[in-house]
């Protein structure tokens, strides 16, 4: 079905879409002032603007009736991005005024070639910015996502009462020196990535690139760059804005795109310039010539385009249509030649821009849940404190007592768990950088270390992260007979028998006569399969000579050294080498002509009659060639073994082996031919051109009558390719689903190249079935196929982007649901925003963390919406990698990264929070018993040094060195994934573990208070003595008890400390009696207090040990 162009109604009538009625105008050429000047209802009349632009289709359908004219024609557009162009909200309350100044939404447009200064709206600076803060916003907002959080305004809270005589508890600086120390890191992290990505931004805005002026060729910066600029882009240079194509240095009148950073497609696409702009001489005449662009306004759809070219100064006027084809979108690269082009789009209203989301700062799960640990500390600190008052029945100013309580059992909620948490983040992220086994890690936000212990989703792009996308001819099948790779050489050994040893004769005729005839009828088999296959493909050879494309050297020398092979797709490449590689080599091609060499060095010559171009709905392209040297007329064709089944004659093996090869993960085409008599080729070419004129359902006709061909084809061959996998793909996917997270696929690529590859990595095992939604297009067909995917059961689903948009639509909680039961999905033709919207509605569905991995600019609003982004170093640059949270360069190695790293850094952290807040929570246990022996009384136990020294010197080394703590070696982890699945449920930091460590905290805090009540002899003093020490060591063996695999750096850090409290009491005469702690007295106390506090739970821990153990004690016995 032909899609009617959104500016042309049904009927021929201009349609009512905003900007409607500055169409007419544009296409009438009035000038802007007159433009302004028109009443509301005073646009030209409709039909006349239906005129110009059926005019500009007919036209342009005129121009491009060669092969790529129809190219685009299929491509579906995607529902959900239709339902979000901007132009869907009237503008009834936008006055003239403010739309001439560029207020308001962005609408269509008139940009007059090489005068940016004839607009008639504003545009966006061709800026790009990725940065979250500004010089001004930058402090006010790096405070503000640290005080939003309820634990550190807390201790904001806390530090500005001291200000309070009344409220004043001890020195100022025991509040502000560590709230002071945590925003201090905070801040200075923050500002460092800040300066990075500022950097990484002005080295793209400050790219040169060639303007042309009337003045000549001026050099331009990147951010300078202005609507209706005529730029001129090199080879190999990125397009800096979204431009309509003019011109091109190529003699074939076309150019090649590498599109790899907007749709993650490696594949090289086939641009044309404007018919009219090409003929001009040279390309200074662009500016002599009074020309305009009538464009859409912009959108986020990066596969279609809607506009028209008019030439004034022409008589008559000359309009022609504009298409996705006339496009080049920023950040694609120029593949071949030097291009012109006119700037349609700047700045946030570029495609790549619009399809990328805004960078968000990411909090870990394991953040918010210890923020919720406080919230319910701070919950028992208002009880105690309530509690304490209450024992006093409210008595004098009790709301004052209240306040000084709160301030005094204020360490239940430590500000050093902070200062640990991020201190240790630094340690996991150092520890990643450093390991030789993942050489080249980077990690680029080290907030999130600890979400790698708990993911749940896994979302990879495919091509350049499962795959390398590079495509190797694995098998050639006639039927009776196959060749592998192993056999290839007498494929060449037949085509050699046909060229030489009958030169006189054409080579399509039979092979020698002295051979059998067996033989003689193999190697003319062999030799139309690769004949066939050596012409029917969309490749051009290019000649390059020091760099430079040379197509003089292509028409006299055909240097094998020199040529290089462009196409749209690496499938037909890898496909053209391979008949090179066997002999018969595709050495020179136009749009009418095509040039192979055999063995003996003789040039073949064939016209090309007609192409039909590979579409997503045909699954098939197909050539006519005339063979110059016998005349002969060759119908040939390729595709999908769905459709080519229909097409080729009867035979009783081709759906088998099709099957055969599919399972082994090679893409399969299937190779026909026909031959066509002159008198049957005109007929067809009369009907065929006449279908291209027709105005309504073109490509119904069209399609139509290709079809007429395509019956009683004769079968030749089935071709086997295969994308060759990264590295250890298998191996760490198989790793990844024993692990218990599951693997969805989300590409850009056609749904039988993805589904291919998800056979081939062992993504879907081979004993699981493949379920792939057909394609819907509405409530009723999403409906029926949705019901057909209920009734399968452990089946792994492949879906289009079409389908999927339509079911989310429709009925996203069913789709989501049955989706997260599937072991793997498959989500093909998807668009960047697309596989943003998956992973949040993957997030919002299941609750569950998500990782998102990716090496394409197309994968970066992915990984930037996923919990955890992984960008991969590969061939399509780093715009993925310096977006992501973690940069690896290969897919394998993040199996290391999540099973030892992930796992690691989750459990290290989740004991260095519960054993802070242990720490805490004892000291003011001990102050509580304290109050309540001595009435009630609002006064500290231990003031000064000696509660700053507590968390600091004497404890905050053997605590802090929990960081390097691990249960099981990494060897044992990378080989039991199963242990990873163990952390997706949360039990290292749950309720259950937070309240064993409370009860561990009040019986330890308890024991050593009560004890020192009891054991001290008149003199307050020694109550310190005696508590403050006992608490110490309690630490310092408490430490060593959760402690699993030694380091020696523990032991370093348990001997300074303790030797740091011993050398520290010569200072602290003024909170401790320096005689008493060198009696006999002392040490028998205070051995006593400690191990009545510790003993039992060594008991405990010994006895769990013994008939409890844990799953990984298991492993490392």
């Amino acid at each position: 079905m032909v899609r009617p162009c959104p500016s042309v109604g049904p009927r021929g009538r201009l349609r009512a879409w905003p900007g409607a009625r500055d169409l007419a105008p544009s296409l009438r050429a009035r000038p802007a002032r007159c433009r302004r000047l028109l009443p509301r209802g005073g646009a030209a009349p409709a039909g006349g603007g239906a005129e110009a632009g059926a005019g500009g289709g007919a036209a342009g359908a005129a121009t491009k009736a060669g092969g790529a004219g129809d190219m685009t024609d299929n491509i579906p557009l995607q529902p959900v991005r239709q339902k979000k162009r901007m132009d869907s909200r009237p503008r009834a309350g936008c006055c003239e005024w403010l739309r001439c100044c560029g207020g308001g939404e962005p609408r269509p447009r008139t940009v007059w070639l090489g005068h940016p200064e004839k607009r008639d709206q504003r545009y966006p600076r061709n800026v790009i910015n990725n940065q979250k803060y500004n010089f001004f916003t930058f402090l006010p907002g790096v405070l503000f996502n640290q005080f939003k959080y309820f634990f550190n305004l807390y201790f904001l809270l806390l530090a500005c009462s001291q200000f309070v005589p009344e409220m004043r508890l001890g020195a100022l600086y025991t509040y502000w020196v560590p709230l002071g120390f945590v925003l201090a890191v905070t801040v200075i992290r923050e500002a460092v990535e800040e300066i990075r990505c500022y950097v990484r931004d002005k080295e793209v805005n400050s790219q040169v690139y060639s303007r042309l002026t009337a003045r000549g060729t001026v050099k331009v910066k990147s951010s300078n760059i202005q609507v209706g600029d005529l730029i001129i882009v090199e080879k190999n240079q990125r397009v800096p804005a979204d431009m309509i194509f003019l011109r091109t240095s190529e003699k074939n009148g076309s150019c090649f795109l590498r599109t790899d950073q907007l749709d993650g497609e490696t594949d090289w696409k086939l641009r044309l310039p404007v018919a009219c702009t090409q003929r001009l001489p040279t390309a200074a005449d662009l500016l002599q010539i009074r020309s305009y662009v009538y464009a859409e306004e912009p959108n986020i759809d990066i596969h279609n385009f809607v506009g028209t070219f008019t030439r004034e100064d022409s008589d008559p006027s000359i309009s022609e249509s504009l298409s996705i084809e006339n496009t080049l979108w920023a950040g694609t690269v120029i593949a071949s030649g030097t291009v012109v082009g006119v700037v349609l789009y700047t700045g946030r209203e570029l495609r790549s821009v619009m399809n990328t989301s805004n960078p968000r700062s990411k909090i870990g799960l394991f953040d918010l849940e210890v923020n919720c640990l406080t919230k319910i500390l701070f919950g028992a600190l208002v009880v105690v404190s309530l509690v304490m008052v209450a024992l006093q029945h409210f008595a004098g100013r009790w709301y004052l007592q209240i306040i000084r309580f709160l301030l005094l059992f204020s360490n239940i909620i430590p500000i050093s768990l902070r200062v640990n948490l991020d201190m240790g983040k630094i340690v996991y992220s150092w520890v990643i950088r450093r390991d030789s086994k993942i050489p080249g890690t980077v990690v680029r936000s080290s907030t999130i270390p600890e979400q790698l212990g708990r993911i749940s989703y896994l979302l990879t792009d495919k091509t350049g992260t499962l795959t390398q996308n590079e495509m190797v001819f694995k098998r050639l099948h006639l039927g009776t007979v196959a060749y592998g790779l192993d056999s290839m050489d007498e494929v060449q050994s037949h085509i050699f028998s046909i060229y030489t040893q009958q030169s006189q004769e054409p080579p399509a005729q039979k092979g020698p006569t002295v051979t059998t005839k067996v033989r003689r009828t193999m190697s003319s088999r062999v030799h139309e399969a690769v004949k066939a296959i050596a012409l029917c493909h969309n490749v051009t050879p290019v000649y390059e000579s020091n760099g430079v494309t040379d197509q003089a050297e292509a028409e006299k020398q055909y240097e094998d050294s020199c040529r290089v092979y462009q196409a749209s797709s690496p499938d037909e490449v890898a496909l053209v080498q391979w008949t090179e590689s066997v002999g018969l080599t595709l050495v020179g091609r136009d749009q009418s002509s095509m040039q192979l060499r055999t063995p003996g060095d003789q040039i073949l010559n064939f016209t090309i009659l007609q192409i039909f171009p590979f579409t997503y709905e045909s699954k098939r392209m197909g050539i006519i060639v005339r063979d110059e040297s016998t005349g002969e007329i060759t119908f040939y064709m390729k595709g999908a073994d769905v459709v080519m089944a229909g097409i080729v004659q009867y035979n009783d093996w081709l759906e088998e082996e099709c099957g055969n090869m599919a399972r082994e993960g090679l893409r399969v085409l299937v190779v026909a031919k026909k031959s066509l008599a002159e008198e049957q080729y005109q007929d067809f070419e009369a009907r065929y051109v006449q279908a291209k004129l027709s105005v309504h359902d073109r490509s119904l006709k069209v399609a139509t009558v290709i079809e007429s061909l395509e019956m009683e084809m004769e079968l030749l061959c089935l071709t086997g390719v295969e994308d060759q996998l990264q590295a250890d793909v298998r191996p760490t996917l198989e790793t990844l689903r024993n692990a218990g997270i599951k693997v969805w696929m989300l590409t850009g690529d056609k749904l039988e190249t993805a589904t291919c590859t998800a056979k081939n990595a062992h993504l879907v095992t081979r004993n699981q079935d493949i379920h792939v939604f057909r394609l819907v297009t509405n409530r009723g067909e999403a409906h029926l196929e949705l019901n057909a995917f209920r009734r399968k059961h452990d089946c792994a689903l492949v879906i289009s982007g079409d389908s999927l948009e339509v079911c989310l639509k429709y009925y996203e909680y069913e789709f989501m649901e049955l989706a997260c039961q599937c072991p793997a999905v498959v989500c093909c033709r998807c668009a960047p925003t697309q596989k943003a919207q998956i992973v949040r509605l993957l997030q919002e569905r299941t609750g569950k963390l998500t990782c998102a991995v990716g090496d394409g600019g197309n994968d970066v609003s992915m990984i930037q919406e996923s919990d955890c982004g992984v960008g991969v170093e590969g061939k399509e640059g780093k715009q993925a990698s310096l977006a992501a949270d973690f940069s690896i360069t290969q897919f394998k190695h993040l199996g290391r990264l999540l099973m030892v790293h992930g796992r690691n850094s989750y459990k290290r952290s989740a004991a260095l929070s519960q054993f802070v807040i242990h720490r805490s929570l004892c000291i003011s246990t001990m102050q509580a018993v304290f109050s309540s022996v001595f009435y009630f009384a609002s006064v500290p136990l231990y003031q000064g040094f000696l509660i700053i020294g507590y968390s600091t010197i004497y404890t905050m080394f053997p605590v802090f060195s929990l960081v390097l703590d691990k249960d099981v070696k990494s060897e044992v982890a990378m080989l039991y994934p199963e242990l990873y699945k163990d952390l997706l449920k949360g039990r290292p930091l749950s309720y259950k573990t937070f309240l064993i460590w409370v009860l561990i905290s009040i019986y330890q805090g308890s024991t050593i208070m009560y004890g020192a009540l009891l054991l001290f002899e008149s003199e307050f003093v020694h109550i310190v003595a005696i508590s403050f020490t006992s608490l110490i060591l309690t630490e310092l063996l408490m430490v060593a008890l959760t402690i699993q695999t030694w380091h020696w750096l523990m032991t370093v850090a348990e001997l300074l400390s303790l030797a740091c409290y011993i050398a520290s009491l010569v200072f602290l005469h003024e909170f401790i009696d320096v005689y008493f702690i060198a009696t006999l007295s002392f040490l028998w106390k205070v051995s006593v207090i400690t191990l009545v506090s510790c003993l039992p739970l060594y008991v405990l821990k010994y006895l769990r040990r013994r008939f409890s153990p844990p799953s990984y004690s298991k492993l490392t016995s």
